[in-house]
């Protein structure tokens, strides 16, 4: 019990450690999400993109994001519930739904239910397959960040790409309080004239902003995996140390009693003879 105990404090630590670097670069890449809610809030005409315009959901693709191993908890298990209630609130079956699986824990679960499945996620590549009609929207669904004890499965929407979920994406970045803590919101100035043309910026600019839907998806997941794995790791670390101290407290038991014993019976021995 002791070596199992020291086994999950070395990889608490360890969590621990990959934890505080992941929500930093998270957190520290808030002013690229905010500059590009604000890019796209500035750019008139963008609403009129193919990128951009809504239709009826009858076919989707969910990029979903777990981790590979487990040991964290409930991580994997809470993202894939929502991802999976997400889908079905929509009415969408394992027929019409494509699923990019970015952990083997997600390809696992939609894999025994019946979804196709595919390992490759690039936000151009899926930008192309909605303007071309291979699917009416794109969703990504991610473990987000709250605190070191609280991580919130999240599904955002990738496709259509709308100013408010970049506005979303970048409200969930930053924190209420503390270093990274900010207060003032995305401005929506005034459109301009873009040259070459709206049309050719926004083919190279819209993916791009996507893009960082999905990078921060992936930050937000990897910090959620080391927090939730390193709470997990300290619960069997003192789980541990209880049964350890159950254990030892039942042998000193077990040993009294015995002692015990062997002493009455010398008494009674030494009283026969007498």
């Amino acid at each position: 019990m002791k070596k199992s105990q020291t086994v999950t404090k070395a990889m608490e630590a360890v969590s621990a450690a990959k934890m505080r670097k992941a929500q930093q670069t998270a957190l520290r890449g808030r002013a690229y999400a905010r500059a590009a809610a604000s890019v796209l809030s500035r750019v008139s005409g963008a609403e009129e993109h193919p990128l951009m315009q809504s239709r009826p959901v009858a076919k989707a693709i969910y990029v979903v994001i777990t981790s590979d191993k487990g040991l964290a908890g409930g991580l994997n298990s809470s993202v894939l519930r929502a991802a999976h209630a997400h889908m079905t609130e929509r009415g969408l079956t394992p027929q019409s739904v494509e699923v990019v699986a970015l952990g083997k824990k997600a390809e696992d679960y939609f894999g025994k239910r019946g979804f196709s499945i595919s390992k490759a996620a690039n936000a151009a590549d899926l930008a192309e397959r909605f303007a071309a009609g291979e699917a009416d929207a794109v969703f990504v669904a991610y473990q987000n960040f709250v605190s070191t004890f609280e991580q919130r499965p999240t599904v955002r929407q990738m496709f259509p790409l709308t100013t408010q979920e970049l506005v979303r994406v970048v409200e969930d970045i930053v924190p209420a309080r503390g270093l990274f803590a900010q207060t003032d919101t995305v401005s929506a100035p005034a459109s301009y004239t873009i040259e070459p043309g709206e049309s050719e910026v926004l083919d190279v600019l819209l993916p791009r902003l996507a893009q960082i839907i999905l990078h921060h998806a992936l930050l937000e997941s990897q910090a959620s995996e080391h927090s939730a794995r390193m709470v997990a790791m300290k619960s069997a670390s003192d789980k541990a140390g209880e049964k350890q101290e159950e254990l030892t407290l039942s042998f000193n038991k077990a040993r009294q009693a015995a002692i015990t014993r062997e002493v009455s019976e010398i008494i009674g021995g030494m009283e026969a003879i007498a």
